[in-house]
């Protein structure tokens, strides 16, 4: 069994005793191994969250970054300095790359944290290729192979030798578990594109069921088209379950639910997902 936790997402849901803030972060429980699977941007937050739900910090075994974005690292410090040891944290070896968005100014969107600061409280494992955490629970690694429907086409930059370049995001990855039903695939903001990733995961561990997929699509400014033709990929895919927040925005929430009926659900924080 697959517990994921939801810690922080934008939204609180519905009579909600919790705090919703714009960032993602699931603590996955699978065969006694707990994944902090990103931070937000508020880790008091989200340590309110877990003490609401009766989670000890001290208990996470490993934390997964998936991408260089504040919204999903902003929280790493403090929730390390609640772990109170120096934890595994995995992540892509490029995190630490100047990130920046110029619209509608110059502002940096990147780990807000230098590598000295985490090292002093964790050990970074930073890997771009594929490989195993524990027995049932995979990286995916840098996702190289894109659809060309999903190619990055958010507005963010880097700079290389000098000169501004258009940022690829690739350092965007997610987690796989190898449940006993089929593959559950846990994404930040699916920068690589939420198809390719599945394809990705599916190519990587030899299992072609997809029992869940859980997290941000990022498709909130995205075309009504790109919209329709993700929703129809994941249902030609065999998707038997959909968990979709944070980045993924209302109207493909909308399609999504209209392909899916019941087997969609909205994420929200305090959300208590069993699979």
């Amino acid at each position: 069994m697959t517990i994921i936790y939801v810690l922080a997402d934008d939204y609180a849901g519905y009579e909600s005793i919790y705090h919703g803030q714009h960032g993602a972060s699931y603590l996955i429980e699978h065969n006694g191994t707990r994944v902090l699977f990103d931070t937000g941007q508020d880790g008091h937050l989200v340590l309110k969250v877990m003490e609401k739900l009766g989670i000890s910090p001290k208990s996470i075994d490993y934390i997964f970054l998936s991408h260089c974005h504040y919204d999903h690292i902003g929280g790493l410090l403090d929730i390390l300095k609640a772990v109170g040891r120096k934890v595994p944290i995995i992540a892509h070896p490029e995190i630490f790359r100047k990130h920046f968005a110029l619209k509608p100014r110059l502002r940096i969107v990147g780990i807000p944290f230098s590598r000295d600061q985490i090292e002093k409280y964790g050990e970074l494992v930073l890997v771009r290729e594929p490989f195993k955490i524990s027995e049932e629970i995979f990286s995916t690694g840098e996702i190289r192979n894109r659809l060309d429907f999903e190619k990055a086409s958010l507005e963010v930059y880097t700079v290389e030798n000098g000169l501004l370049k258009r940022d690829k995001l690739l350092d965007d990855m997610s987690l796989v578990i190898k449940g006993h039903n089929g593959l559950i695939i846990v994404s930040g903001c699916s920068h690589a594109g939420i198809v390719s990733t599945i394809k990705h995961a599916i190519k990587i561990t030899g299992e072609s069921k997809v029992k869940a997929v859980i997290g941000g699509f990022h498709l909130i400014s995205a075309s009504d088209s790109k919209i329709e033709r993700t929703a129809s990929e994941l249902k030609a895919l065999g998707i038997e379950k959909i968990y979709a927040g944070h980045c993924t925005g209302f109207r493909a929430e909308a399609k999504l639910y209209e392909v899916f009926k019941e087997s969609f659900r909205k994420i929200h924080v305090g959300m208590k997902i069993v699979i």
